[in-house]
């Protein structure tokens, strides 16, 4: 068996309170703060969420709940019925197998596409972001830390457009869930990861395209196969070695 995940149901009432800055931005920060407790497992997978219960404890209308519902089930975070209850997604081999396989498809030919093409600006501000991940990190901020990470990852992958670039962020997100749980269980990765990311970067500011996707396609492959064995040790990993295959000469 993988490892159990999920936990006991979750009191509404005794879950972090959001903080609020406006009225205008209530639904984002509300959506953004329920967010973070799913990756965080504060609302495990199996936790029911009701719009009436959460509009209570949050003080807010249940419109504003029922727009971060869809925003969430956008992302793949929860299951949610038209003005009802929503409930956390359990976690998923098959999701997270082929999240990552479209992730590693996408993002080795993003860092093809823009291997020795990134300018001054875009390669300092990469950089920069290498050391707020370990500061982030180093301060539990793992929020923040998430961000920073994708932004991280955007860069690096700085010459693709719409509809590509929105269609990577998507997947990103989605399997952020995923991310998290490695480093929960890993928590040694996040040394692995920077040095990971370092040699990235340190590709796409070459020219040698095909080892950019190499490095890319590796570290992805990496996170996805660690966790599917812990979740389902029986797992073929399928969409992730095809994805593996195609980007050619990537060692996991």
């Amino acid at each position: 068996m993988g490892r159990r995940v999920g936990g006991a149901t979750v009191s509404m009432d005794g879950i972090p309170r959001p903080v609020f800055t406006g009225q205008r931005t209530t639904t984002i920060e509300i959506h953004k703060h329920l967010r973070a407790l799913i990756l965080d497992s504060t609302l495990s997978p199996g936790t029911s969420l009701k719009q009436a219960e959460l509009a209570r404890v949050f003080g807010i209308s249940r419109a504003t709940v029922r727009e971060a519902f869809r925003m969430l089930q956008e992302e793949g975070l929860i299951d949610a019925e038209l003005n009802q209850a929503g409930r956390v997604r359990e976690f998923d081999a098959d999701e997270l197998d082929q999240l990552y396989g479209a992730r590693i498809a996408l993002e080795a030919l993003g860092v093809r596409v823009t291997t020795g093409r990134l300018t001054a600006a875009e390669s300092a501000e990469a950089k920069q972001l290498l050391v707020d991940m370990e500061r982030l990190q180093s301060e539990n901020d793992m929020v923040r830390w998430g961000e920073v990470h994708r932004r991280f990852h955007a860069l690096c992958m700085a010459r693709i457009a719409d509809p590509l670039a929105r269609t990577v962020n998507s997947f990103s997100e989605r399997s952020e869930r995923y991310l998290r749980l490695y480093q929960v269980w890993h928590p040694q990765s996040f040394s692995d990861a920077h040095q990971q990311h370092m040699d990235i970067l340190t590709a796409v500011q070459g020219d040698d395209p095909a080892r950019a996707a190499t490095l890319m396609a590796a570290h992805l492959a990496r996170t996805a196969t660690t966790v599917l064995r812990d979740l389902s040790p029986h797992s073929t990993h399928h969409a992730v070695l095809e994805a593996v295959a195609m980007v050619g000469g990537c060692k996991i």
